[in-house]
């Protein structure tokens, strides 16, 4: 069957199925004459055979068959849905009463004649009948398309990478045109991603090859102009295809998308439509994906300025820290480790205030930088939590403070522990892990806190704090969670490791930030 939407529309191929030989010839003569190919059959069954086989644009049928009705295989072509499009004209020297004519209608023809049939009348029929077939067959392309359109619109907008990004921009062309596609968009460094539907390969090429992409979108769209077509592109990014591109910009100096499909089948002013419609929709989301970037990256840069830029360097306590940010998305938490040196000892905290905000990240960094300066002036950790719930209760009552201290010896093996509604350390030896028994109420409450706990250190004990979001999950059990933790840390391991491995097992589904500290003390 021809395709209407992908170009110059062919010859039309019509089926003629009558069981006189000369009633054959002399319609298929006509039809010859007038451009269209024909083929014949002179049984019902051959008829059904060839419209699966051959799928004809139009099928001109006796009424009157030696095996099955003209009705009857009218009745078949129509219910089978890969058919059902095809029009069916009835042809009878016999059944020419308005009611035979009324019951072909009735069983799905598309139009019926009366033998003898002039030629002229013929000719004009069957070319009445082709053009609201292929008007109709525009239009379901059209409305399927659409369709597709809509759904590569929500997937390109869900896209939360580049690579991500571009592979559902080469999905969506591809789904939305049936048939190969590819997308680029020039990266931040300079290069350029490429997705292809056809191989789901992806790569990101060389200076050279982004060089030739950006001198095409600098030729072909002009400042001002936002979206252009071109076909007939044999491109570096798509060798040995001749391709119809859309190139496409959210503005001026914005980010330029293309995506390629084959010109057959994207050659009609209807098809370009929805390529541009595709493009505008990716030119923006890309857009927006790269600002969103450019926001996570300074939010997590300030996210950081805010933690220790290194970790002390000490033998008997060597140490590793994490973390990791709730999202790519533009937020930025309260969650904090600290380490302060003092004459020997060494305070280590973590702590947590709630909410992804610039607001809780500045309470954040009040609260760390003035937990250490309570350190510095020498003040014991419960003093150091009453001063905090003071500063906290007073400046920012809004919302919830965790932290979690521990002042440690390494000399000595020993350290203190106090807790403010934090969870507690967990501490991993020989004979296990567990966690201690510390509590404490939130900062900012002014309730009285119980003394701080003092602990023993053994040569080779590991020591891990954490805040929520490394086990903490909506509808999870925090204490299976913790159990769980706990399963996972050896007194033994390599702190980098472990803590990689421990983002690895519980941070992946995050929804909050993470923070952790780990440390063991050494002989």
């Amino acid at each position: 069957m021809s395709n209407p939407a992908s170009g110059v529309v062919p010859a039309a191929t019509i089926l003629v199925v009558d069981d006189t030989e000369a009633s054959r010839y002399l319609a298929g003569s006509w039809l010859r004459r007038n451009g269209y190919r024909v083929l014949e059959a002179a049984t019902g069954e051959s008829a059904l055979a060839t419209v699966a086989s051959d799928r004809p644009d139009l099928v001109l049928l006796d009424v009157n068959l030696p095996d099955i009705s003209g009705m009857e295989v009218c009745e078949r072509i129509k219910a089978d849905p890969l058919t059902a499009v095809v029009p069916v004209i009835h042809m009878s020297a016999t059944a020419v009463e308005p009611d035979d004519r009324t019951h072909g209608l009735n069983r799905g023809a598309d139009g019926y004649l009366v033998e003898p049939v002039d030629q002229d009348e013929l000719v004009a029929v069957v070319e009445s009948a082709l053009r609201y077939s292929r008007a109709r067959a525009v239009a379901e392309l059209l409305a399927r398309r659409l369709t597709k359109l809509t759904e590569a619109t929500l997937t390109v907008n869900s896209a939360t990478t580049l690579h991500g990004f571009v592979a559902a921009v080469a999905t969506g062309a591809a789904a939305i045109f049936d048939a190969p596609a590819t997308a680029v968009v020039t990266t931040p460094q300079g290069r350029i991603q490429i997705a292809g539907s056809e191989t789901d390969a992806d790569r990101t090429a060389g200076h050279e090859p982004a060089a030739a992409f950006d001198e095409l979108a600098a030729s072909v769209l002009p400042p001002g102009h936002r979206t252009a077509v071109i076909r007939g592109r044999d491109l570096s990014w798509r060798p040995g295809r001749s391709s119809t591109v859309v190139l496409a910009r959210a503005g001026s100096g914005a980010v330029v998308v293309g995506i390629a499909v084959d010109d057959a089948v994207a050659a009609t002013e209807h098809d370009h439509g929805v390529l541009i419609q595709l493009g505008q929709v990716s030119a923006l989301a890309a857009d927006a994906l790269r600002n969103l970037t450019r926001e996570h990256e300074l939010a997590v840069s300030l996210q950081r300025s805010f933690l220790p830029r290194r970790l002390p360097v000490n033998r008997q306590l060597p140490m590793a820290a994490r973390y990791l940010p709730a999202s790519r998305h533009a937020e930025i938490g309260g969650d904090f480790y600290e380490v302060t040196e003092l004459d020997g000892r060494l305070l280590i905290a973590v702590g947590d205030v709630s909410g992804h905000s610039l607001e809780a990240a500045l309470v954040m960094g009040e609260v760390r930088h003035a937990l250490r300066a309570y350190a510095v002036e020498g003040h014991g950790l419960v003093a150091i939590l009453d001063r905090l719930d003071v500063v906290v209760s007073r400046f920012h009552p809004q919302g919830l403070t965790t932290a979690c201290l521990m002042l440690v010896d390494p000399a000595a093996g020993t350290a203190e522990v106090a807790c403010a509604g934090h969870l507690p350390p967990l501490l991993a030896d020989a004979s296990g892990a567990r966690y201690l028994d510390v509590h404490g109420p939130l900062l900012g409450v002014g309730l009285r806190r119980p003394e701080a706990t003092k602990i023993d250190l053994p040569a080779g004990t590991l020591v891990l704090l954490i805040t929520d979001g490394l086990i903490e999950r909506s509808g999870t059990d925090i204490d299976a969670a913790m159990a769980a933790l706990a399963g996972s840390v050896s007194h033994d391991a390599e702190l980098e490791a472990l803590c990689d491995d421990l983002l690895d097992r519980f941070g992946r589904d995050a929804s909050d930030d993470i923070a952790l500290l780990t440390f063991r003390r050494e002989a």
